[in-house]
């Protein structure tokens, strides 16, 4: 399903605003998750983040007129895909960020529309893939070998505590991206007549709060350091990739064409991979660029890739967006 255009197309400055806003909002997350889980635990720091950007969301749709509560079972739902989508998949990532870089943690997870179209074509009557997403998905097979095989031999050939955790937090990420994958498949399934925003609010919230009762349920809340750069990266999370970021791409899906949009998918990589190098003295290895270029390759191949439908994945990922809006 195409994103329709309105009559009146928005100012080719303002969608490039929008563009850039997306691009960098989204991409600094990661640099601003891995300065905040030097500081917090990651089950404060991504609760924390979440409830208070659903919360924040939820007031401005209330606020603006737009229905907020429902049926118990659209609730229970909307509970359910937060808990899928942003739950594991993010404390996932926060946590893995504790041993993992930045932009390594970035280009683990650009993998996710890949999933998604390995997930749907394996569900009954679900979409196949064509050629040019065949070869996508083994490009990003190769890409995802080029990224974790030095770690892999590190902690093959001297198995240390840090090579260890490096490997397991890898595993973490593509797992978390499985499910993060999974919600987006089973949300565009589950046809919910809720807005976007809503949606997304009450998604936030459901993740954010199950993940501070995890904090608490574990004792972490001790271990939080809050000061100036804890608190600046929560608030830019907050203010910028959740509140910020996910406005202009709901904006861009309604005013341009998907595909271009979802080019979101692998520029937020690179534009992390470049600000962990700025801001957190990273260094990639060469064969994690090798693997930089790959994955950007193979997920431009596999978004931008025809279904049997005639649909690209790009748009399976956004169904969901306008089924609600």
């Amino acid at each position: 399903m195409g994103s329709p255009l309105p009559q009146s197309k928005p100012a080719r400055i303002t969608v490039a605003l929008a563009f850039v806003c997306l691009y960098v909002c989204w991409g600094a997350t990661y640099t601003a998750n891995s300065i905040g889980v030097s500081l917090l635990p990651a089950t404060v720091l991504a609760g924390t983040r979440l409830s208070i950007s659903g919360s924040i969301l939820l007031a401005f749709c209330f606020f603006t007129g737009r229905q907020v509560f429902f049926s118990r079972g659209v609730m229970l739902r909307l509970w359910l895909l937060g808990v899928i989508l942003l739950f594991a998949g993010h404390i996932g990532l926060v946590w893995s960020e504790k041993y993992v870089a930045s932009g390594l943690a970035a280009l683990i997870v650009a993998v996710t529309p890949l999933y998604v179209a390995v997930i749907e074509s394996l569900l009954p009557g679900g979409e196949r893939l064509r050629q040019r997403g065949v070869i996508g998905l083994l490009l990003g097979f190769f890409a995802l070998m080029a990224l974790m095989w030095r770690d892999f031999l590190a902690s093959m050939r001297a198995p240390t505590h840090g090579t260890t955790m490096q490997m397991i937090a890898s595993v973490v990420l593509l797992l978390g991206a499985l499910s993060f994958a999974s919600g987006s498949v089973l949300s565009r399934r589950m046809h919910l007549p809720v807005h976007p925003l809503v949606a997304a609010g009450w998604e936030m919230l459901a993740a954010g709060v199950s993940e501070l009762l995890v904090a608490t349920l574990t004792w972490q809340w001790p271990h939080a350091i809050w000061n100036q750069r804890s608190v600046a990266a929560v608030s830019y999370l907050i203010l910028f990739g959740s509140l910020l970021g996910f406005s202009c791409y709901i904006w861009l899906i309604h005013h341009v064409p998907v595909a271009k949009v979802a080019t979101y998918a692998y520029v937020n990589p690179v534009v992390a991979v470049i600000l962990g190098m700025g801001f957190l003295n990273e260094h990639p290895h060469p064969s994690e660029y090798v693997g930089m270029v790959a994955v950007v390759c193979a997920v431009a191949l596999v978004t931008s890739s025809q279904m049997t439908s005639g649909k690209t994945v790009a748009e399976l990922e956004v169904a969901p967006i306008e089924d609600k809006a």
